[in-house]
């Protein structure tokens, strides 16, 4: 039987980074893979949904060059052309993490992991043992038990991606981060968008007054917010609206869009302690089984990449590294990358409230700022808030919405991880132009000493 000190299993951007930092260390590596390496991040997720939007964004950008000087004629939408530099992409990542495996001398395996004991995996005829296993096998796509939700035209993230042709309409159930990135990009490549939400407002993590702006900014997007939806047709969704009365909109095109549960099939049998959101798991992200631990979307933690590749640093360093590792949430970014794009990193003032934090806040138009005037005008919409203790002046929080926000949001949680206070970053140089100014601009203004 041959034996390794380390089996993960799946090779998304949990499971590659755990093994790619053991491999580093010397250490022996399985890495089990039921699809392609990459995950749904590289294959069905992130990648190529950065890549659709970016071409979209495009688009849009060529259709309206002429105030900026540049005179374009005869624009259009290549879908086809779309999704093949969108395979290209993914194929590039995919041969760059098979790249990082074979540098770390991971061995690599394709095939269903049969999970028999903390100790052994079984992959076909062949079991194989493991000091220590890392469980990476993310998540799926919910799909509700909504009558007509089994009908061909009702899609979730995976087949959307697929597309040959552009739909005229799209409902989109669920305004979710995926729901809002595939209603920026249909709505922009000309598709009708109508998103139905059953919670009061879109985006749940995202500052109130900024998932205003973003569905006012997103204006050829229908939103119906406070709605259920009952049944779905060969031509339409059937809804009840906020006030209880019964609506349908027209749909030549459905996605589900509802949030995602941990792939758990077949570790109930290991003894693990697993809820409803996932694998059950502790800050050094082992599970109640001390050789066993569970990265990225399985435990329901954090349901972001990042997240999931730095729960492999902290389950690595854990079993192998000098030092214990701990995970932190408090200061995880999140970004929606979609026209505009938004992110943000530790509280909202809403939260703040709920945990009885006392805070002030300051937020500054970024039509204010030199850059993004020279590139986006005065109707280009933007904001930026800064959220700090009241007392202390430490930063809690800050938001973004606008163009570069993915890009820059680091630095937010660099300021938050540091636990720097308002008057720290006002020391801090930024440099001029640049849209990322008006993080200090909105420390100004809650302190404006010297």
């Amino acid at each position: 039987m041959e034996s390794f000190d380390l089996i993960v299993i799946g090779s998304g951007p949990g499971g590659y980074v755990a093994a790619e930092r053991a491999g580093a260390l010397g250490k022996t590596v399985l890495l089990i893979e039921k699809e392609q390496y990459g995950g749904v991040c590289t294959n069905h997720g992130c990648i190529p949904t950065k890549s659709l939007l970016n071409s979209a964004k495009l688009y849009v950008h060529a259709k309206e060059a002429a105030q900026f000087g540049v005179q374009t004629e005869s624009v259009s939408f290549n879908l086809a052309d779309a999704m093949a530099w969108k395979e290209e992409t993914i194929k590039t990542l995919r041969s760059g993490i098979e790249f990082l495996m074979k540098s770390n001398k991971v061995q690599t395996l394709f095939g269903e992991a049969l999970v028999l004991d903390a100790h052994h995996v079984q992959v076909g005829e062949t079991v194989y043992e493991t000091s220590y296993l890392i469980l990476a096998t993310g998540s799926s796509s919910v799909v509700p038990p909504i009558p007509g939700s089994r009908l061909d035209h009702v899609l979730t993230s995976d087949g959307i991606l697929e597309l040959k042709e552009i739909p005229a309409s799209l409902v989109i159930i669920g305004g979710g981060v995926i729901g809002i990135e595939f209603a920026s990009f249909f709505s922009m490549i000309g598709t009708k968008v109508t998103v139905i939400e059953m919670m009061s407002e879109i985006l749940p993590m995202m500052d109130a007054e900024f998932a205003k702006l973003m569905r006012r900014e997103l204006k050829a997007v229908d939103f119906h917010l406070g709605c259920k939806v009952e049944e779905i047709t060969a031509e339409a969704v059937l809804y009840t609206d906020a006030k209880g009365q019964k609506q349908s909109v027209q749909a030549s095109l459905v996605l589900m869009s509802v949030g995602r549960r941990p792939n758990t099939q077949g570790l109930e049998k290991l003894g693990l302690d697993i809820e409803r959101r996932g694998v059950v798991v502790n800050d050094r992200m082992q599970t109640n089984l001390a050789t066993v631990y569970a990265i990225g979307d399985v435990n329901g933690r954090s349901l972001l990449a990042h997240s999931a590749s730095r729960m492999a640093e902290v389950a690595v360093s854990n079993i192998f590294g000098s030092k214990a590792m701990h995970m932190r949430y408090h200061a995880i970014p999140w970004a929606v990358y979609g026209n505009p794009e938004a992110a943000g990193c530790g509280l909202t003032e809403t939260e703040a409230g709920k945990l009885g934090i006392p805070v002030r806040s300051q937020t500054v138009q970024m039509r204010s700022n030199g850059r993004f005037l020279a590139e986006h005008g005065k109707k280009g919409a933007g904001l930026v808030k800064v959220i700090c203790h009241a007392e202390t002046s430490v930063i809690l929080g800050i938001h973004l919405l606008g163009p570069y926000s993915s890009e820059m949001i680091w630095g937010a949680a660099a300021l938050i991880e540091a636990e720097l206070r308002v008057q720290d970053v006002k020391e801090i140089v930024f440099p001029h132009p640049s849209v990322s100014e008006l993080i200090k601009d909105a420390c100004f203004a809650l302190d404006h000493t010297l």
